[in-house]
């Protein structure tokens, strides 16, 4: 199943795509409680979708697939830390602890947005970026899961685009704390949830072999496989789920893959070649089984206030 959120003549609603189409389902469920029925319950409701409305994708608004109360933003793949460290160190070298478990950051849930929605141009920027990811959904609530029963809590998977605001994210974690402004504007999550059931012919021991391609203005900028994540999704929730809850519809991204996002281009090249993205400009990201999401950049909305700290000074006494 193909599980998507849209909104037709101003209504949400829940539906499943199949060939270009979305046929709407007859139900009440969120999507989450959806792809929690068993086969049997999912397929006779999938059967019956489209009965009361279809339409072609084009016709409906994308919206994101879930809500979630909580998205985990991982740094699974080895090439691409690699290739950010060029820029700092020169030799690229990945430093020891991010060997010892799968890291994460938190983002924010209510910068989600949909495939096709606009994404302004953050204020006092001039290196926007986006970030090639994939995502798996969590079904229902987990803590302390081994990573060998991992596998029946993750329900479905869908493309993540973080996007970032380079020179404000540099600035922001000089202070010694993670990303904060330069990460919370926006996240394209879609264009729906494929559930796992889809990709099983893409399987690999306990990896996924899809295809993961970005580009900007029909130009292809980075490419990468899935399979190469460092960490299997099922070994991040185990990791994530240690003494602490991961609850149903939250989102587990592997983070940026090797070429997927142009600051790791810049790191390795040493000049911010390709230009940081533009009012205008279109990314589109297109992994094998799970679709393609595409996003235009536009006028910045925001005023941008900003809000200095008094400087203080103080006596040697007093420190």
């Amino acid at each position: 199943m193909k599980l998507a959120t849209f909104e037709h003549h101003g209504f949400q609603h829940l539906g499943v795509v199949r060939k270009g189409w979305v046929h709407l389902l007859d139900t009440r469920l969120s999507a989450i409680e959806v792809l929690s029925l068993n086969p049997a319950e999912r397929n006779l409701l999938d059967t019956t979708a489209g009965r009361r409305f279809r339409a072609p994708l084009e016709d409906v608004k994308l919206l994101p697939p879930v809500q979630p109360r909580a998205m985990r933003d991982f740094l699974g793949f080895e090439a691409h830390i690699s290739g950010m460290k060029k820029g700092f160190d020169g030799n690229g070298s990945v430093p020891e602890p991010w060997y010892e478990a799968p890291g994460f950051l938190f983002m924010n849930p209510w910068s989600l947005l949909g495939s096709g929605s606009e994404i302004p141009m953050p204020p006092h920027t001039q290196a926007l970026d986006f970030e090639l990811e994939v995502a798996a959904i969590v079904g229902r609530e987990a803590r302390d899961v081994p990573a060998e029963q991992a596998d029946d809590y993750i329900v479905g998977y869908a493309i993540l685009n973080d996007w970032s605001a380079r020179d404000i994210q540099q600035r922001e974690m000089q202070v010694g704390l993670g990303p904060n402004k330069g990460k919370d504007f926006a996240n394209t999550l879609g264009p729906w949830i494929t559930t796992t059931d889809e990709l099983e012919e893409y399987r690999q021991g306990d990896r996924l072999a899809l295809e993961m391609t970005v580009s900007v203005n029909g130009v292809e900028m980075g490419r990468d496989n899935l399979a190469n994540l460092s960490w299997s999704f099922e070994e991040m929730l185990a990791h994530a789920s240690r003494d602490a809850i991961v609850g149903p519809g939250d989102v587990l991204a592997t983070g940026t893959c090797k070429s997927g996002a142009l600051s790791e281009i810049w790191s390795r090249t040493g000049a911010r070649v390709p230009a940081p993205l533009q009012v205008g400009d279109t990314v589109q990201m297109s992994v094998t089984g799970l679709g393609s999401i595409s996003n235009t950049i536009t006028e910045t909305r925001s005023p941008g206030h900003l809000v200095p700290a008094a400087r203080r000074t103080y006596s040697e006494e007093q420190l």
